[in-house]
C-alpha cells in the first residue's frame, strides 16, 4: 500500500514481468524473469499469472462470458470448454445470469467482478491486482474484494494487490508500504 505516486503500480508491473526492474531481480518458480525472452514472458503472463486492473479493462465487443473465457482461449483451449469454465467461475461470483451481456450492459461493480473472474478462470499461480476496487463505491468495493479473495484462496492462487485504501490492505495476509519508490521498513510510512 502507499500514496499515489509512491511506486506501487511500478513494483506490481515489475513483479509481473511487464516492466524491467531498475535494480535487483524478480524470480518466479526459481527462474529470474530477466532470463526469459519475450515469448517466454508472454507465455508466463498468459498461463501462470492473472491481472485485475482498476477499471476492469474488459473488451467491449465480447460478452461477459467471452471476456471471462479469454485467458483460456488465448492458451489454446477450445471454445466450448473455455466457455463452460467461464460460466462456472461467473456462477461462483454471482454473475451467471449476466453471461450473455456486454460490459456496457452491466454495472461497474459487476464489470469488476467479471475482471476478477477473467483473472482467475485459468487458475493462475498469482494474480496481480492494481487498485482493483479503486473505481468502486464502498459497498461494491467490499463485495468485489470479498469475492475476489475468497475465490483466489479456494483455488490456492496468490494475490499481489496494490492499494492506497487501508480497508483494502487490511484484508491481506501480509502488508508492505511503499514510500518514495521503495518499500518502507516495517512500521514506517503507514497510511
Amino acid at each position: 500500500m502507499g500514496q499515489s505516486g509512491s511506486g506501487k503500480s511500478s513494483l506490481l508491473y515489475a513483479l509481473a514481468g511487464v516492466l524491467p526492474v531498475a535494480g535487483g531481480e524478480v524470480h518466479f518458480e526459481g527462474r529470474p524473469l530477466a532470463a526469459l525472452d519475450d515469448e517466454e514472458l508472454s507465455a508466463l503472463r498468459r498461463d501462470r499469472f492473472g491481472f485485475v486492473f482498476q477499471y476492469g479493462e474488459l473488451l467491449p465487443e465480447l460478452t461477459v462470458e467471452e471476456n471471462t473465457a479469454l485467458p483460456l482461449r488465448l492458451a489454446g483451449q477450445g471454445k466450448a470448454p473455455a466457455l463452460a469454465a467461464a460460466a462456472e467461475v461467473l456462477g461462483r461470483l454471482g454473475l451467471a445470469d449476466l453471461k450473455e451481456r456486454r460490459p456496457s450492459q452491466v454495472s461497474g461493480g459487476q464489470n469488476q467482478r467479471v475482471a476478477v473472474a477473467r483473472a482467475l478462470v485459468h487458475r493462475p499461480a498469482v494474480v496481480f491486482a492494481d487498485e482493483p476496487t479503486g473505481s468502486l463505491d464502498s459497498t461494491n468495493a467490499a463485495t468485489v474484494l470479498k469475492e475476489f479473495l475468497a475465490l483466489a484462496r479456494s483455488q490456492g492462487t496468490a494475490v499481489v494487490l496494490v492499494t492506497h485504501d487501508a480497508k483494502v490492505a487490511a484484508q491481506a495476509d501480509k502488508r508492505f508500504t511503499m514510500l518514495d519508490g521503495e518499500l518502507a521498513p516495517q512500521g514506517q510510512g503507514e497510511l
